[in-house]
């Protein structure tokens, strides 16, 4: 199957890779991927070409994709795995665009057996074995170094995804450890969630205080778009994911 796999990659390569000319446009609409070395771009004008002939992007609520957008996404979504592959992506297919926020129902069971439901105003949403949800207008306002990034934090999401459920924790490369990834982030969370719960100021999004799951999420956003404000604030959540995405964009800054 893996053989299968990378033939039909290698021509979908050959015979539908992202002109140049798009491609240069897409890299000076997006902030984000300045500085990129020549063999960086190629290699993520290669993974933003597979994800648009491996996911299905459903635009809905009457929103009009066009090419310029649709590789906007790509090549943001594809921004994560740049040195990981598509390989990460595989357990799911469908991104659904809605034109702004969407309306999602949540539904949860308390400590004590009782089940609970409510309606959420989201900007995206990435669903267990199932599809990323985002809102155009969130997408639209993502790459630009500003420290906010819809794209990212929903394939944050779906890296999490990588060894079971959501937790905080995707599944770590081999010379990785799962003790230094706990001692990084388990005190830093805890740490920022005293910060949003005494009413501190901060310059990172407070949602990260939400979950475990939502602070990888969050630091994952600002571990691309503002790496220099996360070395300040949390130096070791930094060396993590840097070693996680194999990447450290603070060079490239």
């Amino acid at each position: 199957m893996g053989l299968l796999k990378n033939w039909r990659r290698r021509r979908i390569l050959r015979q539908h890779l992202i002109p140049q000319t798009e491609w240069r446009a897409a890299l000076a609409n997006l902030p984000l991927l300045d500085g990129l070395r020549a063999d960086e771009s190629e290699r993520l004008r290669q993974l933003a070409t597979l994800f648009l002939h491996e996911k299905s992007l459903e635009a809905v609520h009457g929103l009009q994709l066009n090419d310029a957008m649709r590789l906007d996404l790509a090549a943001q979504a594809a921004l994560p795995i740049l040195y990981l592959g598509m390989d990460w992506y595989d357990n799911w297919v469908s991104l659904v665009l809605y034109p702004n926020e969407f309306a999602s129902r949540q539904e949860w069971t308390d400590e004590a057996g009782v089940a609970h439901s409510r309606r959420e105003i989201r900007s995206g949403e990435a669903w267990e074995h199932g599809p990323v949800v985002l809102s155009w207008a969130d997408v639209a306002a993502s790459g630009n170094c500003d420290g906010y990034n819809a794209v990212i934090h929903e394939m944050a999401h779906k890296l999490d995804m990588s060894n079971g459920a959501m937790d905080g924790c995707p599944r770590l490369h081999r010379d990785m450890l799962a003790a230094d990834w706990r001692a990084a982030f388990k005190p830093a969370y805890e740490n920022f969630s005293r910060r949003m719960d005494g009413g501190e100021y901060t310059a990172l999004d407070p949602y990260a205080a939400e979950a475990p799951e939502e602070f990888f999420a969050v630091m994952s956003e600002v571990f691309f778009e503002q790496p220099t404000l996360l070395i300040q604030e949390y130096p070791l959540v930094y060396e993590q994911l840097a070693a996680f995405y194999r990447q450290e964009p603070i060079l490239r800054l």
